[in-house]
């Protein structure tokens, strides 16, 4: 069984997060999604938040695909979570040049740490290469309209998040 394994924060899951989801299940037997706890970032949403809506936009996606999504909080290095979930496959979302220089640095020690983990890059569809959570949150924060960057429910989640 391929085993993939995508991270990021997801404060809050997006439209592009989604979309790379959806497509990342092609390429594996089963997705787990780790939620990261960073503290050099300040979130907006407690880990616990993020993995329920994670989970929630999950299960839209394996009701429609019947793939299989696990959603896995961690907080460790992430060589050390692909170990935890038995990951062969980490995917990784692109957006812009600036996320591959980053992305580059973080293969390339990722590889000195376990060679045997291939790291797979996957550009977000085009309608979808600008989003990135913290302009969102920013745009919700400020009174904008959030509805076609996130779905429903995270839109719900925004709006009782800073009432």
């Amino acid at each position: 069984m391929r085993i993939g394994l995508y991270p990021g924060t997801f404060d809050p899951i997006t439209l592009g997060h989604v979309d790379i989801i959806q497509r990342a299940m092609a390429l594996v037997d089963r997705l787990v999604i780790g939620v990261a706890t960073n503290r050099d970032k300040s979130p907006m949403f407690t880990i616990d938040e993020r993995v329920a809506m994670v989970e929630a936009e999950c299960a839209t996606i394996v009701t429609k695909t019947s793939g299989k999504i696990v959603v896995y909080p961690f907080e460790n290095l992430l060589i050390d979570c692909a170990h935890d979930v038995g990951a062969s496959v980490i995917v990784r979302g692109l957006r812009a040049v600036a996320d591959f220089e980053y992305e580059f640095q973080m293969v390339g020690m990722n590889r000195a740490l376990d060679a045997r983990i291939e790291t797979v890059f996957m550009m977000a569809d085009a309608r979808r290469q600008a989003i990135a959570s913290k302009l969102v949150k920013e745009i919700a924060r400020l009174g904008g309209d959030v509805s076609k960057f996130v779905t429903p429910p995270v839109v719900e989640a925004l709006k009782k998040k800073l009432s």
